[in-house]
């Protein structure tokens, strides 16, 4: 169920998730601005005491610009919002030009920290993200950081005296300017800046650097209760493809560090958390037992991230979670007495929130059937808030007590929403061909009457180690009401490979991409066709990454969709694999490298080409749309082209669109707007019998 709340400003406690609700007004369908003019809600807060919620709102916004349809620029910006957490009095806090993200309270809840870059341009220059303190009273916000590469992450000290942050090692001065005159010939996957640790001083300002060296910190820093001691997780490049970790102990003041050793063939995945005595650090962490390639960077590890407990003094670690969780841990939190530790992990389509009882080392779900997000804690452990999706809203903010058991609804972010029609959303399971069982999210067309045939559009998620959530679906990305509204029914496929289900799932297509994930989405779209939903006749595809992949390799494998849209798609795995920034991520599922080894018979070379959409362009008769980024690193342009190319050579239906700047998603208010038209358009065009498109 969801709550309405009264709009912009709350006065009053919301009503609990159990009672009942008005009906939703359905006046209309959603359109392409509907899902456009959408609020998100991010970052969660809570303070010290358990009364206020700081959490961050993402817009688009056009200063200055009055009349939109001339072609004024839209950029996306998030600024800072308070709720009381018993409901009431939400507002919003910053308003800054470019906006503001990562809110933090001080420790004593005096104030407020965030990130955000102010000032005005010098030149070509823009101001760099610092970090800057709102009195929690009221008043001005001022910057505490002058780092001239801005900061990236922070985490306040114990006491709120101070605060470590990271930020970017910066170039010589003679360096800056060949950067200016354009004197600036880079070198691949060289010349890499690092990222280090400071100490800021609130009172005085005074910042002192903490980390140095051949390796670059990954994420915030854990202060240990006394504040003398920092946890960090390190990498030895900052090159995305390098997934080596290690988390180590620094000492502030002398600046020495310490490895933190997990279990033995395990890698630390994340910054441990300290406990509330400073004996004993909390971190995930993977069996890594791929054999490095000739640089020294593995294929990736593709295991379960389990809890591990590592004593401070004995050096001594221990894994505590694998025999009772099947899937990984994520955000582990002390609890003040320390005797729990309270974990995220996503299971199936949700996102849970775990607790490990240390003494007995049992672990209990605390939610059930709930997407909770980024779960913040209250000083004393009792209240938490967080952020929450489902099916018929976009995340709200959230508070209950430790427990979970009784969430309130604090925000309504998107009112609009009351007079849009959505469809319903079901989860459903089915059968493959070899017997897996297979889960997905059924979103049924507004109105939706049993018995009806429907058009059928399949969006096949990106990773594969992702999932789909039951979660609200709207976005540039996954537009799914907008969908609905238009009479298709959308079915998003969990096949194996995707995360949610465990280890053995997960794992499911290494060495198969293009097989039983292939005959999972398949056997869910024979389910809704034999179950009467889907209408044979009128089947489309869309995905984006790795969803393109198995977009455009659905459509080499089969004619049964009249449609298709291939977004960022890898279809020649064999050039993927030496021009992408992820080429272990590709390894780990295509058995290592493609290469000849001496031999006739290389296996790992015909697999990767086997696998290959672009083998059997041939065979392609499905209509195929291809959108990409223009200056996507994780897949590189020339895959839509090479694909592209083969399909126009032979007479195919194709189309090959790019977004200038874009990268692997789109972050263009234009661009998205165009994809969700074009991808809508293409498909209907193709699908949809004539007096329909009327």
């Amino acid at each position: 169920m969801r709550v309405v709340a009264s709009p912009v400003r709350l006065t009053g406690i919301l009503a609990l998730l159990a009672v009942a609700l008005p009906a939703r007004a359905q006046s209309r369908p959603m359109s392409i601005d509907d899902v456009m003019a959408l609020r998100s809600v991010g970052a969660v807060s809570l303070a010290p005491d358990g009364g206020r919620v700081v959490y961050t709102v993402s817009a688009w916004e056009h200063p200055a610009a009055r009349d939109t349809s001339k072609g004024d620029r839209h950029d996306m910006r998030s600024h800072l919002w308070m709720v009381s957490a018993r409901g009431g009095d939400q507002r919003q806090l910053t308003f800054g030009e470019r906006g503001e993200s990562a809110p933090q309270w001080s420790p004593t809840g005096a104030q407020i920290a965030f990130i955000a870059a102010r000032g005005a341009a010098s030149g070509d220059e823009v101001p760099r993200a610092q970090l800057w303190l709102l009195p929690s009273a009221g008043g001005e916000a001022w910057q505490l950081t002058s780092a001239r590469d801005g900061v990236s992450a922070y985490t306040w000290s114990p006491d709120g005296a101070r605060s470590a942050y990271l930020t970017t090692d910066s170039l010589t001065r003679e360096a800056e300017a060949r950067v200016r005159r354009r004197d600036d010939s880079k070198p691949f996957e060289g010349d890499l800046r690092m990222s280090h640790v400071w100490v800021i001083d609130v009172a005085t300002k005074t910042a002192t650097k903490v980390t140095s060296g051949d390796f670059t910190v990954r994420g915030a820093p854990s202060w240990s209760p006394d504040g003398t001691k920092l946890a960090i997780l390190t990498s030895p490049t900052p090159l995305i493809r390098d997934e080596r970790r290690e988390a180590w102990i620094v000492n502030v003041a002398s600046k020495e560090r310490e490895r933190v050793a997990p279990p033995p063939t395990m890698m630390a995945q994340g910054t441990p958390a300290w406990s509330p005595d400073g004996r004993t650090l909390a971190f995930g962490a993977l069996v890594d037992t791929w054999k490095p390639n000739g640089d020294g960077i593995a294929p990736r590890s593709l295991r379960n991230t389990n809890l591990v407990l590592y004593d401070v003094a004995s050096r001594n670690a221990r894994e505590v979670s694998s025999a009772q969780l099947d899937n990984s841990v994520g955000a582990p939190r002390w609890s003040a007495d320390g005797t729990t530790i309270t974990f995220t992990a996503q299971e199936r389509v949700y996102g849970t929130v775990y607790a490990f009882d240390v003494a007995s080392g049992r672990i209990t779900a605390l939610t059930s059937r709930m997407m909770v997000r980024a779960p913040s804690y209250s000083a004393d452990g009792r209240t938490v808030a967080f952020a929450m999706d489902s099916p018929t809203s976009p995340a709200e903010v959230y508070a209950t007590d430790a427990a979970f058991a009784s969430p309130v609804r604090l925000t309504n972010t998107n009112p609009q929403l009351a007079g849009i029609s959505l469809g319903e959303t079901e989860v459903i399971t089915w059968k493959s061909s070899d017997g897996w069982s297979v889960e997905g999210i059924l979103l049924k067309p507004v109105g939706y009457q049993p018995g009806q045939r429907v058009p059928l559009l399949v969006d096949v998620h990106g990773g594969p180690t992702g999932a789909h959530t039951n979660g609200f679906k709207a976005s540039w990305g996954n537009a799914g009401h907008y969908w609905a509204g238009r009479g298709w029914a959308v079915l998003y496929p969990n096949p194996r490979g995707s995360t949610g289900y465990g280890e053995k799932f997960m794992r499911g297509n290494i060495k198969d991409w293009g097989g039983g994930d292939y005959r999972d989405i398949m056997t869910g779209v024979d389910e809704l066709v034999r179950g009467g939903l889907a209408d044979a006749d009128r089947l489309a595809i869309t995905g984006w990454s790795y969803g393109g992949y198995m977009t455009g390799w659905v459509v080499s494998q089969t004619g049964r969709f009249k449609a298709a849209m291939m977004g960022a798609g890898l279809v020649n795995m064999e050039s993927m694999y030496g021009t992408t920034d992820i080429p272990g991520y590709i390894g780990t599922f295509y058995d290592g490298m493609p290469q000849l080894d001496g031999t006739l018979n290389n296996k790992s070379l015909q697999f990767y080409r086997s696998r290959s959409a672009i083998q059997y362009a041939d065979k392609v008769t499905t209509p195929l749309l291809m959108l990409h980024g223009g200056s996507d690193e994780r897949v590189p342009i020339g895959q839509p082209m090479e694909y592209f190319r083969n399909l126009r050579d032979r007479g195919k239906t194709a189309e090959l669109v790019f977004f200038p700047r874009e990268g692997h998603g789109l972050g263009e208010y234009y661009h998205q707007v165009d994809k969700l038209t074009r991808e809508y358009e293409w498909i209907a065009r193709y699908t949809l019998q004539p007096k329909v498109l009327q």
